[in-house]
């Protein structure tokens, strides 16, 4: 399969060649045609799978070809993304695909200053690339005006829910006209996807060219079943072993982030973080530095486990398990972006022994030992209760089946 069978203009094909791209992936030969057809359109697709060229390359070519400028303050086209890093590589992606053309993007997003902003949309944009918060900011103040927008695309859907943007897509989507066309994009499908589908797509076609929840093929996982206490060590000591290549580091909270980055950096590490706590200027350096190889290691909380997309990272680790099972899958796609092979490597104290069988239960299979033995956890009291009662001297037994040997298939 090449893209010149998908549909896409000459002009377009140029573009894509010039931008380094070969063949398309999965997601991109199954969604492009739809979208050009004018479908609405529900992409389901792990993360490092091309999502964005998938509803890119289809949305310039469909806006090229209608011509009209933009009126002042409208957008043409509005794509919402769940963090600042994530709306920054949309636009970048969609930046390589304009040359030629006299279309133009502009990026709205918390972290940087309003006004400059506000006086960008004055003069209207072809697509508008927006985190929901920031965009009601600017719908607030009468800055933006959707009342012409003719596509919305929904990007990293799933994940916007997580982080409470129900409502927030919601307003927005009804200050959009009812006629058009939308997309959404999303790496699982929980329960409310599918209202949200049903209420904002129409007749959509359904992509899906992996299994929600399922991880790259190249990504060799593993855990490490280790005491609190000691993961700092035992993270320098893996890290050690790979000087030369990037790695990523997800911390639960955003002052873990900081106080281990900054022990990595006394360890000798060239380190550096990325978290809620930094601006945006912060963050943008932090990465840069990090795409650059000038840093090797990033530690990082969720907020950037969507945003980053550098081919070069070739470890993820998970110092803290996360909250959310699914977020375990958004982490490690940052490894074995564009077919590339990758590792993510998870440390598991005896108290996150429940995130560590909820992420085996979202990804369908377990995942391979690689140090420490299975923390024996005590079930719930009720069910012991049970157990009690019907006669099983259940607590001898449960502790015996509570922390099997935990290999992949």
């Amino acid at each position: 399969m090449s893209f010149d069978t998908l549909g896409l203009t000459p002009d377009l094909l140029t573009r894509v060649a010039e931008q380094g791209y070969t063949a398309p992936t999965p997601i991109q030969t199954e969604a492009i045609p739809h979208v050009l057809r004018g479908r609405d359109l529900m992409g389901l697709a792990q993360t490092g799978t091309g999502k964005t060229a998938a509803f890119g390359l289809p949305l310039v070519q469909l806006l090229n070809a209608a011509g009209r400028r933009p009126a002042p303050k409208s957008a043409k086209a509005l794509i919402l993304a769940p963090t600042r890093e994530l709306a920054r590589q949309i636009s970048d992606t969609l930046n390589g695909f304009l040359a030629q053309t006299r279309l133009n993007t502009a990026m709205v997003v918390g972290g940087t200053s309003i006004n400059a902003q506000v006086k960008r949309m004055s003069r209207g944009t072809d697509i508008l690339v927006a985190t929901p918060g920031r965009l009601l900011d600017l719908l607030d103040r009468r800055a933006i005006d959707l009342g012409q927008t003719q596509f919305l695309v929904l990007d990293e859907a799933d994940q916007m829910l997580d982080m409470g943007f129900i409502h927030a897509l919601r307003r927005i989507a009804g200050l959009l006209p009812r006629k058009r066309q939308t997309l959404l994009f999303s790496a699982t499908m929980p329960k409310q996807m599918a209202e949200i589908a049903a209420a904002y797509l129409t007749d959509p076609v359904r992509v899906e060219v992996a299994p929600p929840g399922r991880a790259a093929d190249k990504i060799a996982q593993s855990v490490h079943f280790v005491p609190q206490g000691e993961k700092s060590a035992l993270l320098k000591e893996l890290l050690s072993g790979h000087p030369n290549q990037l790695a990523l580091v997800f911390s639960r909270t955003k002052h873990g982030a900081e106080r281990l980055m900054k022990s990595l950096v006394a360890a000798g590490f060239a380190a550096d973080s990325i978290h809620g706590n930094k601006n945006q200027n912060q963050r943008d350096r932090a990465l840069a530095a990090f795409r650059q190889g000038r840093t090797r290691v990033l530690v990082a909380t969720d907020v950037a486990a969507r945003g980053i997309d550098i081919p070069e990272v070739r470890h993820v680790y998970n110092y803290d398990l996360p909250n959310v099972a699914e977020n375990y899958v958004h982490r490690i796609g940052r490894t074995a972006r564009a077919g590339a092979h990758g590792a993510a490597i998870a440390f598991c104290t005896k108290d996150e022994m429940g995130a560590l069988r909820d992420i085996e239960k979202v990804m369908g299979r377990g995942i391979e030992v690689a140090g420490g033995t299975p923390w024996a956890v005590e079930p719930p009291r009720k069910q012991q209760a049970q157990k009690r009662g019907n006669g099983g001297g259940g607590r001898r037994r449960s502790r015996s089946r509570s922390g099997g040997q935990r290999k992949a298939a």
